[in-house]
C-alpha cells in the first residue's frame, strides 16, 4: 500500500516535455504535451519511438502521479491482476464479443525530477468522453443509444467482476469513445476499483457510516451510501442509474446532490417501489420499461449473489430488437428531445474522425471492414506485480442474504 501522508493527492509538479521514461520492462517512452490532469495527477501523450518529438495524433497517453498518492496505484493493481490482454482475448472468444471496454495497459514505472519521485502508467489514448457528448445532446440520449451502452458496459463489467474487481464508479465521464474507432465505447479510470473477492473469498456485508457516500454522489450505490465494500451488485445499480439519466436527462434527487442522506433516502425509495418509481419517469416518445426491469433485477440480487448477466443483457437487448439496432453497431449519437435548459433539436452530433496516421499506428483493417477493437490486436506489456492489500472503498445496503459466490479467476 502507499505511503498516506500530507502530500496525498496533490496534484504534481508537471515534467518537462520529450523527458524519457522507462518503464518495469525495460521500453523507453518519450513524453508528448499534457493533454488533461485529475485528481490523480496529470496525462500526456507519449510514444515509444524516442528518438523523434511525439505528435499530436499518438496513440499513447501516460498518466503521472507522486509516488505518495494513491488513485494510480489502485488503477495499476487493476490492470496489472485482472487486464491482461491474452486473458481479455480469451474472454472475448469464449462469449463471442467483438470488443472490450477496457483500455489496453502498456506498462508502468518510477520516475524522478527535482528531487520528487513520481509513478506513471502507458496506457492507449481514448478519444471523447460521454458526458461532453451527453452535455452537446441537450442532456438527453435517444432510447437506442442508452440501451447500446447498456448492455456494451455489462459485457465490461461481467469480465470485471470475474476476474475479482469492481470498478465503483461509473459514469458518463468515465466511459470515453476509442481514439482510432470512435464507435467502440471504453470504461476508464479504475482509480476507485475495489477487489471484492480475493482468492474466490468475498467480503462481508458490514456497514460503517465513516467510510458512507464514497463515489460519485448522483450514481453511486446504496450499499456505497452505508459505507459497505463494493459489490457486483452496487456497479449495477450504478449503472441503472446512469441509463435512467441518460435516457430522462435528470434523476429524482438531483435537486440535493449537497445532502448525501436525502439522496440515499431518495435512491432507497426509488428502489423499493420499482417498477412504477422508473415508469413515472418515462420521458415523451419513449419509455423507461427495460431500465425499469433491469434495476428490478438487480435489487433482487443479494449482497454477494453472483448477477445473471445474461438475464440483465436480453433485457437490454429486447428493447434494441424492435428499431433493428445491433448493440455492438455504430453509435449515433443525436438529440432526443429538450430538456429544460436545452431547446429540442433534430442535429446530429458529429463523432471525431479517427487521424490517419493513428489507423495506420493501430493497424487498419481491410476497406469495408469495422476497425479492430485494440483489445483483439494489442498485447499489453507484463508489468511487475505489486505488493500490499489496498483499503475497502466504501459502499452499502441491504444484508447479505445467499451463500458467498466462488469468483473465476
Amino acid at each position: 500500500m502507499p505511503p498516506k501522508g500530507p502530500g496525498r493527492s496533490k496534484l504534481p509538479v508537471p515534467l518537462p516535455k520529450d523527458m524519457i521514461l522507462k518503464d518495469t520492462e525495460g521500453k523507453t517512452w518519450r513524453l508528448g504535451s499534457q493533454i488533461g490532469q485529475g485528481g490523480f495527477g496529470l496525462i500526456y501523450l507519449a510514444s515509444p519511438q524516442t528518438q523523434v518529438p511525439v505528435e499530436d495524433d499518438a496513440v499513447h497517453v501516460i498518466k503521472v502521479e507522486y509516488l505518495e498518492n494513491g488513485p494510480l496505484f489502485s488503477e495499476l493493481k487493476f490492470y496489472q491482476r485482472a487486464a491482461k490482454q491474452e486473458h481479455i482475448r480469451k474472454w472475448m472468444n469464449l462469449k463471442k464479443i467483438r470488443c472490450l471496454g477496457i483500455p489496453v495497459f502498456w506498462g508502468s514505472g518510477l520516475a524522478e525530477y527535482k528531487g520528487k519521485s513520481y509513478r506513471f502508467m502507458v496506457m492507449e489514448r481514448l478519444g471523447q468522453d460521454l458526458q461532453r457528448i451527453f452535455e452537446d445532446c441537450g442532456s438527453r440520449f435517444k432510447k437506442e443509444i442508452v440501451l447500446q451502452l447498456g448492455a456494451r458496459m455489462l459485457d465490461t463489467l461481467e469480465y470485471i467482476h470475474e476476474n475479482e474487481y469492481v470498478h465503483g464508479d461509473i459514469k458518463a465521464a468515465n466511459l470515453l469513445l476509442g481514439y482510432s474507432n470512435p464507435h467502440e465505447v471504453y470504461l476508464a479510470d479504475y482509480g476507485l476499483s475495489y477487489r471484492y473477492c480475493p482468492n474466490g473469498n468475498h467480503k462481508q456485508y458490514q456497514e460503517n457510516p465513516r467510510k458512507g457516500h464514497n463515489g460519485t454522489i448522483e450514481f453511486t450505490s446504496i450499499d456505497a451510501h452505508k459505507g459497505v465494500a463494493p459489490s457486483r451488485r452496487g456497479d449495477l445499480e450504478i449503472l441503472g442509474y446512469c441509463m435512467l439519466q441518460w435516457l430522462c436527462g435528470k434523476l429524482p434527487w438531483e435537486q440535493n446532490l449537497k445532502d448525501p442522506v436525502a439522496v440515499q433516502t431518495a435512491k432507497t425509495k426509488l428502489m423499493d417501489e420499482l417498477p412504477d418509481s422508473v415508469l413515472r419517469w418515462d420521458p415523451p416518445g419513449s419509455s423507461c420499461s427495460e431500465i425499469a426491469k433491469f434495476l428490478a433485477s438487480v435489487s433482487a440480487l443479494a449482497y454477494a449473489e453472483k448477477p445473471k448477466y445474461g438475464v440483465l443483457k436480453q433485457i437490454l437487448l429486447d428493447g434494441l430488437e424492435s428499431s433493428g439496432m445491433r448493440y455492438d453497431g455504430p453509435l449515433e449519437f443525436s438529440t432526443a428531445g429538450s430538456t429544460q435548459n436545452h431547446r429540442a433539436a433534430k442535429s446530429r452530433v458529429r463523432l471525431p474522425k479517427p487521424p490517419p496516421k493513428a489507423a495506420q499506428q493501430r493497424g487498419k483493417k481491410p476497406e469495408g471492414e469495422e476497425p479492430a477493437c485494440p483489445n483483439q490486436v494489442c498485447v499489453g506489456l507484463p508489468g511487475t506485480e505489486l505488493l500490499g492489500e489496498e483499503k475497502p472503498k466504501a459502499r452499502s445496503r441491504r444484508a447479505p442474504q445467499a451463500q458467498l459466490q466462488q469468483v473465476r479467476l
